[in-house]
C-alpha cells in the first residue's frame, strides 16, 4: 500500500508560495517497488553507474525529474538526471570523465561517449546570510544565481512542476513524490509548486516548459498555473537570446510541434520567440496555414524516424515576414535577388533580438530563401545544374510546402519532381553534402610540425 509521509522543510519555503499557503511542510508520498513500473532494466547503464558510485562513496543519490516522470508514464526517456547531496566539486573528483559547468546553477556533466548524465546537488532556499556569489535575484524576481545546497526535501520544493518533483531511489527501488506530484501524474495535470507568478518571475522559461510538457505529455495545465502566462509572457525578454534558441529546438523537435505551436499562440508566448512571424500569422491566413503545415510535417518526420533539420522549419516560420519586407524593397524598384538578400538581412537582424540563430542554421536558411527565386526559372537551360546544389533537396521541399499551404507557384513542384526523376544521378546524397543539423563538415587543421632538429 502506498504510504504518505510528511517531511518537515525549512520555513524559508514560504517565499516560493507568495500566498497564504505555507510551504513549511512538503507532503511526501512514497511508492514502493511493487506499485510502479520503473526497473533498472529501463534505466540508462551510465546513469546507474553514476548512482552506484555516488552511493558507494557515502553520498545520497537518486534519479530525478523528467527521466522518472516519463518512465512512469511508459515513455522511453533519452536523458536521465541525478540529484545528490554531494557538492559539484565532490562529484567532479569521483568521476574522471566529468566536467563542472554553469555559474548561475552549478552542475556536473558525467560523459559516457555521446551520453551525458547531468548531476545536480540538492538545492535549498537562500537566506539573508548568503552572499551574492552564492545566491542572487534580479529586481523583478528572476533568479540570477542559485547555489545554496540542502537536503532532498528542500530540493523537491525548488523544482518547478509537481510531476518533476519525483525521485527514484535505488536503495529500495521506491519512488518519492512531493507536493502531490504522484496524483498529478495519474490525473495528467501540470501544476507549479508554489505561487505561479513568483515561480515565473524566478525563471520565465518555466512558461515555455509548461507548454512543452503539456503538448508532449498530453497534460492539462492547471488553471492557477495557466492563468498568469499570457500576462507575464513579456518577461521572456529578460532571457538571453541564446537560451531561447535552445528552448525553441526543445519545443518543436519532440514530435508534438503542431500542438506546441497552438499552445504557444494561445498563451501569447509565440510572439516573444518570433515577433515578426506572429504578426503575420494574425493578419494572413495563408501564413498561419504554412506555419501549421510546417509543424505537422515536422511531427510526421519525427514519428517516422526521419531526420529533421532545424534550419528548415525556422526558414518556413520566417518566410511570411521575409516576403513582406522583400515586397517593400521590390515596390521601391529593387530587383528580386537583392531585395530578397536585403529582406533576409533585416528579418534576421530583428529575429536575433529575440532568439539567436547560429550561423550553421542561418546560412542554410538564406540559401533556401534565395533558391526559391532560382527554382522559379523552370524554363532555364541550366535548370538541371540546380539539382547538384547541396541545398537543393531542402529548397525543393520548401517549394512543396509552399504549394501545400496554398501558394500558386505555376507548377514548380511538378516540374522539379519530374526533373529529379529524369536525372537521379545528379542529386547529391544528403550525407555527403550536409549534416542533418545544417552544419558543414569541418576538416581538422593540419598539425604544426616542429622542424627543429633535436
Amino acid at each position: 500500500m502506498i504510504k504518505s509521509l510528511t517531511d518537515t522543510v525549512k520555513a524559508g519555503f514560504k517565499r516560493l508560495s507568495g500566498n497564504n499557503r505555507s510551504q513549511a511542510q512538503a507532503p511526501l508520498t512514497v511508492i514502493p517497488r511493487d506499485q510502479h513500473q520503473i526497473s533498472r532494466s529501463n534505466i540508462s547503464e551510465s546513469a546507474l553507474k553514476v548512482l552506484y558510485r555516488l552511493n558507494k562513496a557515502g553520498h545520497q543519490a537518486l534519479l530525478v525529474g523528467g527521466g522518472v516522470r516519463d518512465t512512469l508514464l511508459g515513455l522511453h526517456p533519452k536523458d536521465f538526471d541525478v540529484a545528490t547531496d554531494a557538492t559539484p566539486e565532490q562529484v567532479n573528483q569521483l568521476f574522471r570523465n566529468s566536467r563542472l559547468i554553469g555559474r548561475r546553477f552549478k552542475l556536473v556533466h558525467v560523459v559516457f561517449g555521446r551520453e551525458v548524465i547531468e548531476v545536480a546537488t540538492f538545492r535549498a532556499p537562500p537566506s539573508d546570510s548568503h552572499s551574492d556569489k552564492v545566491a542572487a535575484t534580479g529586481d523583478q524576481g528572476m533568479i540570477l544565481r542559485d547555489n545554496v545546497y540542502g537536503s532532498k526535501d528542500e530540493d523537491a520544493m525548488r523544482r518547478d512542476f509537481t510531476v518533476n518533483a519525483l525521485y527514484y531511489d535505488i536503495a529500495d527501488f521506491s519512488v518519492h513524490a512531493y507536493a502531490g506530484g504522484w496524483d498529478d501524474l495519474q490525473n495528467k495535470r501540470l501544476r507549479l509548486i508554489g505561487d505561479p507568478e513568483t515561480r515565473y518571475r524566478e525563471d520565465p522559461v518555466r512558461m515555455l516548459r509548461a507548454v512543452r510538457f503539456a503538448a508532449k505529455l498530453g497534460f492539462n495545465i492547471e488553471a492557477q498555473t495557466a492563468e498568469p502566462i499570457p500576462v507575464m509572457a513579456p518577461l521572456l525578454e529578460q532571457i538571453p537570446a541564446a537560451r531561447l534558441f535552445e528552448e525553441v529546438l526543445k519545443l518543436f523537435l519532440h514530435g508534438n510541434a503542431l500542438d506546441t505551436l497552438r499552445l504557444l499562440r494561445e498563451y501569447n508566448l509565440f510572439g516573444a520567440l518570433f515577433p515578426a512571424t506572429e504578426q503575420c500569422l494574425r493578419e494572413d491566413p495563408q501564413a498561419l496555414t504554412m506555419a501549421e503545415n510546417t509543424m505537422r510535417n515536422t511531427d510526421d518526420r519525427i514519428r517516422a524516424g526521419k531526420s529533421v533539420t532545424p534550419y528548415f522549419f525556422m526558414a518556413a516560420l520566417m518566410w511570411a515576414p521575409l516576403i513582406r519586407v522583400r515586397d517593400e524593397f521590390q515596390a521601391a524598384g529593387m530587383a528580386p535577388h537583392p531585395a530578397t538578400q536585403k529582406a533576409a538581412d533585416r528579418i534576421m537582424s530583428q529575429q536575433l533580438q529575440s532568439t539567436s540563430i547560429p550561423k550553421r542554421f542561418s546560412i542554410p536558411m538564406r540559401e533556401i530563401w534565395e533558391l526559391q527565386l532560382r527554382l522559379a526559372k523552370t524554363q532555364s537551360r541550366k535548370a538541371t545544374e540546380l539539382l547538384t546544389h547541396p541545398r537543393f533537396r531542402a529548397a525543393y521541399d520548401f517549394v512543396l510546402l509552399r504549394e501545400q499551404s496554398g501558394e500558386d507557384l505555376k507548377g514548380m513542384g511538378k516540374f522539379w519532381t519530374r526533373l529529379q526523376q529524369e536525372h537521379p544521378d545528379l542529386i547529391p546524397a544528403r550525407g555527403r553534402s550536409e549534416r542533418d543539423d545544417g552544419s558543414r563538415k569541418r576538416r581538422r587543421p593540419p598539425r604544426k610540425r616542429n622542424n627543429r632538429r633535436p
